[in-house]
């Protein structure tokens, strides 16, 4: 019996095995591999010991699908230019060599259907493509300067050039070196400032991937700066009704006008901060003052937006501390306070409603989270009172429980006494 169940398993084994093996993509069998790891050259081991990692290998490709030649023969013959051997592809032939599969999209169904295939048209319109393409520029990205050669690895892969948490690492390579980008009009404190902005510490710090990085407003293969009429639709992307919003504001138009590049004239660009009510009205750290004074309608406005948002968070505050105190307390306030994330909602709406640069939007927001507030401010006012009113009864009965212990500890004083003398008029 035991030797029976052996075999059974041995069996399932075998066949477990049989199938894994049949779904794995073969390995590439090439004379690649152990020339250059047996020449005891590091230049030519290097490739070879990192590309055990890389997707290509794992999907079965060798060395042979991107630098053509025959991985069949050994020595110099395997390199034979005639069976397409290119070596190291020049900078301006990477492109063409990736899009061979990439851009084939019956070739690429076999193996990522969902992987898109027309990198290598958004790079040739990008501008790394353009700048290749018509000046040779030997410092322009190409594909490889993300995706290193010999070790690439999808996005999902914390260890890829391209997950979500390296993709700044990785365009700063580049652009946050200033030598490297002597010679172009363009800052080189791009990283710097993006880890000092709201989006990198909802990645980093938060862990939400989905926050944008370099690639979702500049495209990836497709990489161009927003310009200033598209910068707006750039952050739409994500924040649509704010850009709703300011499409129909008096902004939009004016900021055309001025050149004004949309939501980074009040937001910045890669340094972007939580927005807060600070940033609206003339005050310090007010974004409104950059353009607007205290005697013109638009400095007017932004005033009047801010005192009813301040005015609105300040009802919220007196509420909230209100039915703290009760709860506190041991009354129960959870209805009002449930009641009174109402006002935390049209708070919000108001801030967003900033983006119109309407005043009357906003106001009527406010007024609609402070008859939530004056609500939930009254509710917790009644529960104090009743409250001091429950003390002030329990503070009544003590005093008429102690009166009555004190009247009836004097009562049985007296009957103590009148024992007493009783007892000492018996015994005379």
């Amino acid at each position: 019996m035991r030797a029976t169940t052996c075999t059974l398993a041995i069996l399932v084994f075998a066949l477990l095995a049989g199938a894994a093996a049949a779904q794995a993509p073969p390995a590439p069998t090439e004379s690649c591999q152990a020339c250059h790891l047996e020449v005891g050259d590091d230049r030519l081991e290097k490739p070879v010991k990192a590309y055990a990692g890389d997707i290509h290998r794992a999907k079965g490709f060798g060395c042979v699908a991107c630098h053509g030649g025959d991985g069949k023969e050994a020595g110099m013959e395997a390199m034979d230019p005639a069976k397409g051997y290119i070596g190291t592809p020049a900078r301006n032939q990477v492109a063409q060599v990736c899009g061979r599969c990439h851009a084939d999209a019956r070739f690429m169904k076999q193996y990522n259907p969902s992987l898109r295939v027309d990198q290598l048209t958004e790079y040739a319109a990008s501008a790394h493509g353009r700048k290749l393409r018509e000046t040779n520029d030997p410092k322009v990205a190409t594909c490889v300067s993300c995706h290193p050669a010999h070790s690439i690895r999808p996005p999902s892969d914390p260890a890829s050039s391209v997950h979500a948490l390296r993709v700044a690492d990785t365009c700063g390579r580049c652009h946050g070196d200033a030598a490297y980008m002597a010679g172009r009009k363009i800052p080189t404190d791009q990283v710097q400032r993006y880890r000092q902005s709201v989006h990198w510490h909802a990645m980093s710090k938060k862990g939400d991937l989905s926050a944008p990085t370099c690639n979702d407003c500049h495209g990836n293969h497709g990489a161009a700066p927003p310009g200033v009429n598209w910068v707006g639709n750039v952050c739409g992307q994500c924040h649509t009704v704010m850009a709703d919003l300011f499409a129909k504001s008096v902004h939009a138009k004016a900021f055309a006008q001025l050149g004004a590049p949309g939501c980074a004239t009040c937001h910045d660009n890669h340094e972007i901060k939580p927005a807060g009510i600070e940033m609206v009205g003339l005050g310090s750290g007010a974004v409104c003052a950059n353009c607007h004074a205290g005697d013109d309608p638009g400095g007017k406005a932004a005033t009047a937006m801010r005192q009813a948002l301040d005015g609105l968070r300040a009802e919220q505050a007196r509420a909230s501390e209100t039915l703290e105190r009760a709860e506190r307390a041991g009354m129960e306030v959870s209805q009002a306070r449930f009641e009174l994330a109402g006002a935390g909602e049209a708070l919000v709406k108001a801030r967003v409603a900033v983006h119109g640069a309407s005043v009357a939007a906003i106001q009527k927001e406010a007024e609609s989270g402070l008859a939530i507030t004056a609500k939930a401010y009254a509710r917790g006012v009644r529960a104090l009172e009743d409250l001091r009113f429950r003390r002030g009864g329990l503070a009544v009965s003590l005093v008429i429980i102690l009166l009555l212990i004190a009247a009836l500890v004097l009562k049985i004083r007296e009957l103590d006494r009148a024992r007493r003398v009783a007892r000492l008029s018996e015994e005379t």
